[in-house]
């Protein structure tokens, strides 16, 4: 279990603030200065700094705010396995951006849970920033993202590669003939929200070539993958998005691949947790069961 005073930190780290991290926390705001102060006695460095009035952490504090998050969420786990060796049920907590929780999920949790079944399931969907975040405050174990990270806070294993694609209606008009990334300018791109995983890789393409979202002519931003597929059937514009989420509408003839010169981009869906862990085996035990491809 965590010293008291190693979440006190943490919350302060949350959220830059001790008047904040106090209220949260239901202590007295010198009673969180203390906390701090007896810590850095403890590691004899300092750990915050002001500029001006900006409260910032100092190198010291950003290591020891890295490895607290990750001995947090390995006492939670821990709090968990050992109740699941006294006859409680086991858990399984994650979670997974949109695409990767609605099309690649339900079937390998089904082949989990077939080999497990007294397991408690609770699967997270949300963008990568938030997956991250739930991962960090310890309330989620591990996610599958297909949206960038920092790869010094987290290890990973690639769970897939999947194309991306630009689709269309069957019978979609284009404004322009159509051959290159270019010509779908003049298009409306019908996208995700800012910080989903498909709307990061999209936008990550895009700056390879120069380009920007904010380049076609006109845009509909929309936080369901299910909604733009629906208006990207019915003609109302192109989007961009993994071959998996659009293989059913692919099959059936309602989305067509818009075909276009070097356009040829995968990315892959990554299992990540904590880095540094304590239980690493656990989460490439996991990685294998939910059907992960063979490390790389």
């Amino acid at each position: 279990m965590l010293d008291f005073r190693m979440d006190t930190f943490l919350t302060v780290c949350r959220y830059m603030n001790f008047t904040r991290a106090a209220e949260e926390l239901h202590i007295t705001q010198p009673g969180v200065s203390k906390h701090i102060r007896q810590l850095e006695e403890v590691y004899q460095v300092r750990l915050f700094t002001y500029e001006g009035k900006k409260l910032q952490l100092t190198e010291a504090g950003r290591v020891l705010r890295d490895a607290a998050v990750t001995m947090k969420h390995d006492d939670l786990y821990l709090q968990g396995l050992l109740r699941h060796l006294d006859g409680q049920k086991k858990e399984l907590r994650f979670g997974a951006t949109l695409t990767v929780g609605t099309h690649v999920m339900p079937e390998a949790l089904s082949r989990y849970l077939a080999r497990h079944p007294d397991t408690q399931v609770k699967m997270e969907v949300a963008n990568t920033r938030d997956l991250l975040r739930q991962i960090d405050e310890g309330s989620l174990d591990f996610a599958i993202v297909e949206g960038f990270f920092e790869k010094s806070r987290y290890e990973s294993l690639p769970y897939s590669t999947e194309p991306f694609l630009a689709v269309c209606a069957s019978d979609y008009r284009f404004r322009d003939p159509v051959h290159t990334l270019t010509d779908l300018l003049s298009e409306r791109l019908i996208v995700r929200e800012p910080g989903s995983g498909t709307r990061s890789i999209l936008e990550r393409y895009l700056g390879l070539h120069n380009l920007s979202v904010q380049d076609f002519r006109l845009r509909m931003e929309i936080n369901s993958l299910e909604a733009i597929k629906a208006l990207t059937v019915a003609g109302c514009g192109i989007t961009f998005l993994y071959e998996a989420a659009a293989r059913q509408e692919l099959t059936n003839g309602s989305l067509r691949a818009v075909p276009l010169e070097n356009f040829r981009y995968a990315h892959d869906f990554t299992f990540i947790w904590r880095k540094n862990s304590v239980f690493p085996e656990h989460y490439r035990s996991l990685f294998h069961e939910l059907g992960g491809e063979m490390e790389k």
